[in-house]
């Protein structure tokens, strides 16, 4: 599970150009779509709450700043994630919408604020409001026909969900049968665990040679999704229910009243639930069931607040993903001392260098922990930490450990914590990794230290494999997260030229090492295969992106091939810039939106010998790279600015771009007073109509083919 800073090393957002913005959001939402996919459907969250809420709330900042740049399915526009593989697909006639959360009382003061600004209430006119526990589950709807249970669904995209019908059957808690139900009823609620009956099940998956569930929340999560239903029905799963679907009919008009119609069914309805008069009285209740958390027998993560009346709720209506009508007020973590025994300072996948606590183990939110994030050496720094420190331990959105702090009245450690001394080894003279020894360092303006061994450290090799077979690197069908992890797990393959010897291991039977497992048969394994060696002969641009060098992406990748045109001209120059030749270096920072941090980049990977040996190591098992395409410096468009909006007719939008980057063309995101020309296929939106504001240039299709073609447009 992830413990670093989610913004280490990103720019504010206010500093941020359009084309750094786009491609933030760009980043973002890939993110934030794993980490949905990760929580949703595998129940095995990677991020703490608390970082994820921040990835969103930054996504959300940026959009705001960029309104233009925002994705069309985005995550301020998606919810969760897709439904699973292994069930059936439920579309929710009414969308299950996420909440959006309130940390401060300052915030929930501002949404009881923007209800009444919204309704057009006056000062004397009280806005009631349910405040309920909010349950750390699964949520779920269940429908009633004519008073039947017929189907039950999880969440999934908010949209479309899993039908978990015959697992829901098995929950003792969701009635049968309702009497006196209109005839639609869809009824709303979250699955969870009771504390006492996870622990008592992990004993047992532990005794049965298992592998126990992380918390309650992945334990109900995990235990609803059983492909066999008797597997669900051995799970001690509950439910509490708290508002409705779909219904053919209003049964109350309001929310308590609907509440109060749950209990009459045989619904299990929050007994903590409680309708107050404003907002002193959601605050207190707030605190009061804070103060309480810790002796309920089930995990809450914060307060919801509803407005009660429906007619009400059905004015606010809602926004792309949450109701205006409803808020969550999440806790702030738990908190705990103990003693920091020793730092130590582990590797992530993109190379990262983070700091970490052993600490003498604690029991926090009813969970025990023995290590804890430190984030980074200006978060040390900051608060002073050291080795041999009482400290304050918390868990960020109860999920992930950190150090707050030291504690002040108890004795310190002996000495400040020096990152960059730890990382030099005994009789070293640099920092240096601790996985591969490759050399550390520090960018300017970042604030965490990396590995420069991408490609042949331990600690990266998977995501960098991943990366290295991806869509626009080497785009090898068949070499998935599942398959490189199963390669790599079982030393097939540890750098990228291990990937071309798969079929070469044994030539008088190249299948045979693969075969012998679950999965692998001789059809899969052939197209395998094929796939690679059809990868033998590459572009440039394409090589030099899969190499995963930081800073380095499609499109600097793109510029660089063009720049340098032969993979060995290229490979010459970088190796020269990285020994300090002045001539290269200078040429290289001349390469258009590549300057010194970018270069600086370049010249560390081909500063380490081991990224050097394993480059060439991959080139060797190549059969031919591909020069890059000369950029045509007489072409109409050559140094012009242009963006593509709308769905084009003749081409796909990668394709577009190609073509015009190829005739010496810059592709830009955003418009700007600074773009040239404006290429609007169907629905175009607002670029379009931005460009007419600002009186640039917007083409149809036909005049932008007209125009590099080399007529008038």
């Amino acid at each position: 599970m992830s413990v670093s800073d989610p913004f280490a090393d990103r720019l504010p957002v206010d500093s941020l150009t359009p084309d750094e913005a786009g491609a933030e959001l760009a980043r973002l939402a890939a993110l934030i779509r794993r980490y949905d996919d990760a929580y949703y459907q595998m129940a095995r969250p990677e991020v703490s709450d608390a970082d994820y809420d921040a990835l969103v709330r930054r996504n959300a900042a940026i959009e705001a700043r960029f309104p233009d740049l925002a994705l069309a399915h985005g995550p301020g526009r998606r919810l969760g994630a897709a439904p699973a593989e292994g069930f059936g697909k439920v579309r929710h006639r009414v969308p299950m919408l996420s909440l959006d959360n309130a940390f401060e009382e300052a915030d929930v003061a501002e949404f009881v604020a923007r209800v009444r600004r919204f309704l057009g209430l006056d000062g004397a006119a009280q806005v009631a409001l349910v405040a309920e526990p909010k349950i750390d589950g699964l949520s779920i709807g269940l429908r009633y026909e004519k008073g039947c249970f017929v189907q039950g669904a999880t969440r999934g995209d908010g949209g479309e969900g899993e039908d978990v019908t015959a697992n829901l059957r098995t929950v003792a808690e969701v009635p049968a049968r309702i009497e006196g139900a209109p005839a639609i009823l869809e009824v709303r609620g979250e699955i969870y665990m009771k504390r006492a009956e996870f622990f008592a099940l992990n004993a047992r998956q532990e005794a049965a040679g298992d592998k126990p569930f992380a918390n309650p929340r992945n334990a109900a999560a995990g235990s609803l999704r059983q492909i066999d239903p008797a597997v669900t029905a051995a799970r001690p799963l509950r439910l509490f229910a708290y508002a409705p679907g779909e219904l053919s009919e209003q049964v109350a008009d309001s929310h308590w009243g609907f509440l109060d119609r749950l209990k009459g069914w045989g619904f299990p309805v929050n007994p903590l639930a409680r309708r107050c008069a404003g907002l002193d009285e959601i605050l207190a209740f707030y605190r009061e069931i804070g103060d309480g958390r810790a002796d309920l027998d089930y995990d809450i993560d914060g307060v919801v607040y509803k407005v009660d009346r429906l007619d009400w709720q059905a004015r606010l209506g809602a926004r792309d993903r949450s109701p205006r009508w409803a808020i969550a007020h999440k806790f702030p973590a738990e908190q705990v001392r103990t003693r920091l025994k020793a730092i130590h300072v582990s590797v992530g996948r993109t190379g990262v260098l983070t700091p970490w606590a052993e600490l003498e183990p604690v029991t926090v939110g009813g969970v025990v922990v023995g290590r804890a994030t430190l984030h980074n050496e200006d978060d040390i720094a900051r608060k002073d930490i050291r080795a041999g420190d009482w400290v304050v331990v918390q868990r960020a959105g109860d999920v992930i450990p950190q150090v707050v702090g030291p504690v002040i009245d108890k004795p310190r450690g002996p000495e400040p914590y020096d990152l960059r001394r730890a990382l030099i080894p005994p009789g070293g003279d640099h920092p240096v990794c601790p996985v591969c020894g490759s050399h550390a360092a520090r960018a300017e303006g970042e604030a965490v230290w990396r590995c420069t061994g991408g490609l042949v450290c331990p600690a990266q090799i998977k995501e960098r494999l991943l990366h290295f077979v991806s869509r626009d690197a080497f785009d090898i069908e068949g070499l998935g997260e599942k398959n490189v992890a199963f390669l790599w797990e079982r030393g097939y393959v540890a750098r990228p030229a291990d990937i071309f010897r798969l079929a070469e291991k044994d030539r008088r039977n190249p299948l045979q090492k693969l075969e012998n497992f679950d999965g692998w048969g001789r059809r899969s394994v052939e197209k395998l295969f094929a796939a690679i060696e059809s990868r033998r002969t590459i572009a440039l641009e394409r090589l030099i992106y899969a190499l995963g060098i930081r800073q380095v992406g499609e499109v600097t990748a793109r510029r660089l091939a063009r720049h340098y045109r032969t993979y060995e001209s290229w490979r010459r120059a970088m190796a020269a810039a990285a020994a300090g030749d002045a001539e290269s270096h200078g040429e290289l920072v001349s390469v258009e939106d590549i300057g010194p941090i970018v270069a600086a980049e370049i010249e560390a990977f081909f500063g380490e010998d081991h990224n050097v040996e394993a480059l060439d190591d991959l080139v060797g098992r190549l059969e031919r790279i591909e020069d890059a395409e000369a950029v045509s410096a007489a072409s109409a468009v050559s140094g012009k600015a242009v963006v593509f909006t709308g769905t084009l007719a003749t081409m796909t939008r990668q394709e577009a771009k190609a073509r015009a980057e190829s005739l010496g063309a810059r592709v830009v995101g955003s418009v700007s007073a600074k773009t040239d020309y404006v290429v609007a296929g169907s629905d175009p939106g607002s670029k379009a109509t931005q460009a007419a504001k600002l009186g640039i240039t917007v083409l149809t299709e036909a005049q932008w083919q007209a125009l590099i073609d080399g007529g008038a447009p």
